[in-house]
């Protein structure tokens, strides 16, 4: 035993432990899935938001994979990639994720995945020089609780992760809106007890009502909520509201002058965020009445949803020639179609009703009618509140007669003011007369012209797209059309509460074009360089805002009445964000419309950036990146059972034995020529001594 121990602790043994390890490492390597990912994009990488979902699981989520075996290329490599894929998903969850590949020779498989209405689809062979066609299985069937997700039909590994992730999120927020996430959300009444001396109905009977609506959803969310009711004091009230954007209640007392202020607000907050739920002071025949009550859970459920960003309801303006979601050809339905698996666009009209407290984004797309003051302060509210605003804008509107259109002629184009731009002048951003032409723009070769230039409808490559934002980051081009420039005032600038960043901009040869007679590259000649420059034609703001309006505006949230006590009356005006916002402006309409988004896949750049925008703005900019790694795929074909445990044997042990191998012959290869050396060296002294 000695020997052998003084063996170990001897060179000797250098070599023999080092093919030991090597091989243990190789064994070890084998039963774990790890990978190193050089790519910019990280497109082998799992994503953050897919990692996080997976590790916060409460409930078993389990995956089957239905795929034929011996597949002909380049099917068989999104099988391969599917596995890899899973295996990342495995390595970063906890023990709720399970995936499992079922061998689709066995009919019983193929009866399951009928069960889970898979179907066989047809696919392209190439056999003995001759092509050919035959049916296999390519899906994949997802269970979550006592839901089921399917995606089948998968033909390329393109895009796999945000599809693979949508459905678990989509399953995982059936079951809770809070599942999976850290903390708890927290619900809070702030309710002054000096308003009990008002004739308030409903005010005794109001924290039960809260407390049954705040129990309900509380239950469909695991007992992931807590509740609290706050009776502020005299000197919180005022704070309270400016921090949380409360309409105030306030009153002068009839038989002293005196004056007071209360609050009647209920707060629904998750981390730094938070939603205000609608309790509004409403008079009836004399009577003060709390509205709100009556759909107070459904309102607490949806903003619950919003609050977290999950899958959530987005606001689109309506009556105001915004581009239609019903139209395919001019209109943005296939924009709403491409964004459906995450999002249901709501159609609001500002002029009719609020923006609803649920929503958390709100997008104006394309308007070509006036919007009253009335309208522009209940955005601008929204706003304040911490509400996402997207605009799109047209600096021109186009307008062409009955009579024109049938005779062929062209449209006019007037001038389009939709009274938008106070409220983005007031947010730092500045809207410009004209079009946007560029010499880097789209271009088309007709028979008889040769090359045609559309200088109307630039092509921004990589070069004119922010590097750093997840909205372009991975993009490597987006062609706009029709669009006019953007710019930051200088007080948005220098405002340290605001981040202003440009997220597209055209070559250094471009100008811009106020006489627009007829919108044709017959009619648009390039002016000279020194006339040439950048224009931006999409920006984002992000940060603290300053309301457009000095004060309420008629028709915003208000309600007075006298009472025995006073006169009693409400005004819900912010001056300034209550918590940070995100403001996205493009310079057209046209990257929303079917001019541009031919496709309900949503897989061109154009269509990945608007997109990208809506994401980013809700909070879900991890989306972003995992919608545009943009995977080619190339991975190692698999065809069978046999040669795939070939290519196990030789990394596990051919491999190691040839480096070892290496390794030893590189030593005999050292130890001859030191032989030689000292026989040379020896040889030579002999000599000397003669």
């Amino acid at each position: 035993m000695k020997a052998f121990i003084q063996w170990l602790k001897g060179k000797q043994s250098d070599f023999l432990l080092f093919i030991i390890a090597l091989v243990l490492l190789n064994l070890v390597s084998a039963r774990s899935f790890f990978r190193l990912d050089f790519t910019s994009p990280k497109s082998y990488s799992l994503s953050q938001a897919s990692r996080q979902l997976v590790r916060t699981l409460e409930q078993p989520l389990s995956v089957k994979v239905f795929f034929s075996s011996n597949l002909p290329s380049p099917y068989n490599s999104t099988a391969q990639y599917i596995r890899d894929l899973l295996s990342e998903y495995a390595g970063a969850a906890n023990r709720q994720f399970s995936w499992e590949s079922f061998n689709m020779d066995d009919p019983e498989n193929q009866a399951m995945a009928r069960d889970y209405r898979l179907n066989q689809v047809q696919i392209q062979e190439v056999k003995d020089n001759e092509v050919g066609f035959k049916n296999v299985w390519m899906g994949i069937a997802l269970t979550y609780a006592d839901r089921i997700e399917t995606l089948d039909g998968i033909t390329s590994s393109d895009g796999l992760e945000y599809k693979l992730t949508m459905k678990m999120t989509h399953m995982i927020n059936a079951v809770s809106a809070l599942a999976g996430l850290k903390g708890k959300a927290e619900l809070t009444l702030y309710l002054s007890p000096e308003l009990a001396d008002f004739n308030i109905q409903g005010f005794s009977s109001i924290e039960d009502s809260v407390g049954e609506a705040f129990k309900a959803v509380n239950e469909k969310n695991m007992n992931r909520m807590e509740y609290r009711t706050v009776h502020p004091a005299k000197d919180e009230v005022e704070k309270i509201g400016t921090q949380y954007g409360l309409p105030l209640l306030r009153w002068t007392n009839n038989k002293d002058g005196s004056t007071g202020s209360a609050l009647i607000g209920l707060v629904l907050s998750y981390g730094d965020s938070f939603r205000i739920i609608p309790l509004e002071m409403q008079s009836l025949f004399g009577t003060y009445i709390i509205g709100g009550l009556d759909d107070l859970e459904q309102n607490l459920s949806d903003n619950l949803s919003s609050l977290v960003s999950r899958s959530e309801t987005i606001g689109y303006t309506a009556g105001h020639g915004e581009l239609s979601l019903q139209d395919s050809q001019s209109g943005a339905a296939n924009f709403a179609s491409s964004a459906s698996d995450m999002y249901v666009f709501k159609e609001i009209r500002t002029a009719e009703e609020a923006i609803p407290s649920n929503i958390s984004t709100l997008i104006i797309n394309g308007p070509t009618e006036r919007f009253s003051d009335e309208e522009l302060y209940k955005i601008d509210q929204f706003v304040m509140k911490g509400g996402r605003l997207a605009v799109f804008i047209d600096p021109y509107k186009e307008e062409q007669n009955e009579m024109a259109m049938y005779y062929g002629m062209p449209p006019s184009y007037a001038k389009n003011e939709t009274g938008l731009e106070k409220l983005l002048n007031a947010y730092g951003i500045e809207t410009a007369e004209g079009y946007v032409m560029d010499t880097q723009c789209y271009t088309s070769n007709q028979a008889g012209s040769g090359k045609v230039n559309f200088y109307y409808a630039p092509l921004i490559h990589q070069s004119g797209l922010a590097k750093k934002q997840p909205i372009t980051a991975n993009l490597s081009y987006v062609l706009f059309l029709q669009s006019g420039a953007l710019s930051f005032t200088d007080g948005v600038q220098n405002d340290k509460d605001i981040d202003a960043k440009v997220l597209a901009k055209t070559s250094a040869k471009s100008w811009i074009q106020t006489d627009i007679s007829v919108l044709s590259p017959s009619y648009i000649f390039p002016p000279s360089q020194d006339k040439m420059s950048e224009h931006n034609l999409a920006v984002l703001a992000e940060g603290s805002f300053r309301s457009a309006f000095d004060s309420s505006v008629s028709g915003g949230s208000h309600a007075e009445q006298a009472n025995r006590n006073g006169t009693l009356s409400a005004d819900s005006y912010i001056a300034k964000s209550v918590q940070k916002t995100r403001i996205f402006a493009a310079g057209t309409s046209k990257i929303t419309s079917g001019a541009l988004i031919i496709d309900t896949a949503g897989s061109q750049p154009v269509a990945m950036f608007v997109r990208n925008a809506i994401d980013y703005l809700t909070g879900n900019e991890d989306l972003c990146f995992m919608r545009t790694k943009g995977l080619s795929l190339s991975v190692l074909n698999n065809a069978t059972a046999s040669s795939a445990a070939f290519a196990k044997i030789v990394n596990q042990y051919v491999l190691p034995l040839l480096v070892v191998a290496a390794g030893f012959t590189g030593r005999l290869l050292r130890n001859r020529r030191r032989r030689k050396i000292k026989e040379r060296y020896e040889a030579s002294a002999k000599d000397e001594t003669k």
